[in-house]
């Protein structure tokens, strides 16, 4: 069985404001599949968004025709190095067919991150989604973090929105 990885950050990256901050996205992750763990608030990273929808739609294809699973995974240390004790990534939880992942695309309107339209392909919503605010806080970060996070993003193309609950726009 084919494994996809995908990484997600303990904390904000050096491009960011809050560069260096927690963001507790794996907390939020584990917390929002119902896994156990000790979580200082309710945050709700029920989805992340990626460049390069097409790259993204193909592996949850393959995951959701029970091909492939998706690895969850962050860096122990600093991104793409191995720490002290030799650990690189250190798996989250893994996800299947039966998880409830899927994809939808986002794609911002002339690539303004303030008009966001979200499309589901699997025939439950194709309908625009504008509230960006709803797009942001489900990521698990604020309005404010988001457009922060994906300022040097080429917007003009569309992005993948990857969903690891059964929640969809």
């Amino acid at each position: 069985m084919k494994t996809f990885v995908l990484t997600v950050s303990r904390v904000f990256p050096t491009t960011h404001k809050r560069k260096g901050e927690e963001t507790w996205f794996i907390e939020s992750i584990k917390h929002n599949i119902g896994l156990d763990c000790d979580i200082p608030f309710p945050t709700e990273k029920i989805h992340t968004i990626r460049a390069n929808y097409d790259f993204w739609a193909k592996r949850i294809k393959q995951i959701q025709k029970g091909e492939a699973i998706l690895s969850i995974r962050y860096w122990s240390g600093k991104p793409y190095h191995k720490d002290e004790n030799g650990i690189g990534q250190v798996e989250i939880c893994q996800l299947d067919k039966d998880s409830g992942i899927s994809v939808q695309k986002l794609s911002f309107f002339e690539s303004d991150i303030y008009c966001p339209y979200a499309y589901g392909l699997d025939g439950i919503s194709n309908e625009p989604v504008y509230n960006i605010s709803d797009i942001a806080k489900n990521d698990g970060l604020s309005l404010k973090d988001f457009k922060e996070w994906f300022k040097g993003y080429d917007l003009s193309k569309p992005m993948a929105i990857i969903h690891f609950t059964s929640f969809r726009y």
